[in-house]
């Protein structure tokens, strides 16, 4: 995409941190990290989220994620690693170009990743799951 900010580092049109890349991801530093090494693995071809990237390009893209949290807890010291994917705007998503952030993680951060949580009511749980499997 011509305005895709994610595709104009690909292209080398923006600078970045590139820290890996193979023929089908780029990683490279996010400029605006959680924790230092905070990084974000995108497709070399335009996709606009998770149910546009084909399964073959997802799991490229888990590969490097587990290469890079290798070297993230390694070579940072990082205490945990949290490899996340916001797919459209509700879930955080505001660049929609496919990607996964890696971002290494320190004991008490100051990061929470949960706020709050939602207990199923009664019998919501197995409705919820028919939903899911008649949709699959």
């Amino acid at each position: 995409m011509e305005n895709c900010i994610f595709c104009k580092i690909v292209k080398g049109e923006i600078p970045s941190n590139k820290i890996y890349e193979d023929e089908n991801v780029l990683v490279f530093l996010d400029i605006a990290p959680v924790n230092l090494g905070h990084s974000l693995i995108v497709p070399k071809k335009h996709f606009a989220n998770i149910y546009e990237t084909p399964e073959e390009t997802l799991a490229e893209m888990m590969k490097a994620a587990k290469k890079i949290s290798k070297a993230l807890k390694s070579e940072l010291g990082a205490d945990g690693i949290n490899v996340t994917m916001n797919n459209d705007p509700a879930a955080g998503q505001i660049i929609f170009h496919s990607h996964i952030h890696v971002i290494p993680r320190l004991s008490g951060d100051g990061f929470p990743l949960w706020h709050g949580r939602r207990p199923y009511q009664e019998g919501e749980m197995n409705e919820v799951e028919k939903k899911i499997i008649g949709g699959l």
